[in-house]
């Protein structure tokens, strides 16, 4: 069993203070028995600043993964966390996926699909990718936001073998991202029996405003927690795969998905 723990992060923090908080976040997560804490989409930068967030982009091996990878070795907590990546001229909406074992060593997931013209405008997409990581015990695959509400690329990670899709997001506020927090991030959990653990920006920064609604979804499409609508929030859930094993077995999709030729 894994405990892990999803921060909500508000969007109103300072662009600068935002590592920092990350940080503390990890430490305070570590506290309450977390191995791994995922935080939102571009977590490190903020979403919303508009064109600067190319400016500001760093490499996989720049100070922030190297902050958080020394906070993962020093308070003993894996960490996902989304930045902006500077890939040569090309710049990504990408995550940081650092175990804390491993600390010098973090895996990237790049954003497959951006979502309209203000990530269009910014960033390159990656296309559907498979990013998985052994972490904490856990095979744990990425995705990010708008990445996740197509059904097929939470299958792929499922199929690759992903026990857990972390999801780095900034989902905007309002009727659709309400949709998207409260039921699709439980059918996609459903769907492919996996755990979704879903990690939102909450309030409002220079440029949106954004949902909120974090969560934690088991394979059974049952909630393990959920943040509210605004405000920082650390929420926490014990992954063991095992104990879904009378939902897979109910629910068999991906086996019965191969038998018929669909994957």
């Amino acid at each position: 069993m894994t405990r892990i723990a999803v921060f909500q992060m508000s969007a109103a923090i300072d662009a600068a203070d935002r590592p920092a908080r990350i940080v503390f976040a990890m430490k305070e997560a570590a506290g309450a028995g977390a191995r791994l804490m995922i935080a939102p989409e571009l977590a490190l930068s903020s979403y919303g600043r508009g064109a600067i967030l190319a400016e500001e982009a760093q490499a996989p091996n720049g100070a922030w993964a190297r902050m958080l990878g020394e906070a993962a070795a020093a308070h003993g907590i894996s960490v996902i966390a989304g930045f902006p990546e500077a890939a040569g001229d090309a710049r990504h909406i990408s995550a940081l996926m650092i175990d804390r074992t491993r600390p010098d060593a973090p895996q990237i997931y790049r954003k497959g699909c951006l979502y309209g013209d203000y990530e269009r405008g910014i960033f390159a997409p990656a296309g559907p990718t498979t990013v998985l990581m052994r972490m904490e015990g856990l095979s744990v695959g990425c995705l990010i936001c708008y990445d996740v509400e197509f059904p097929e690329n939470v299958r792929r990670l499922a199929v690759a073998g992903a026990d857990l899709v972390a999801v780095p997001t900034a989902l905007p506020k309002g009727a659709p991202g309400e949709f998207i927090a409260r039921h699709t991030i439980r059918a996609r959990a459903f769907e492919s029996q996996v755990f979704v653990a879903y990690a939102d920006n909450a309030d409002r920064d220079e440029g949106f405003e954004y949902q909120g609604l974090s969560s934690i979804a088991a394979p059974d499409g049952s909630v393990l927690a959920e943040a509210g609508v605004t405000g920082d929030a650390l929420i926490y859930a014990d992954i063991e795969p095992a104990a879904f094993a009378a939902s897979r077995e109910a629910n068999p999709y991906l086996e019965d998905a191969a038998r018929q030729g669909l994957i």
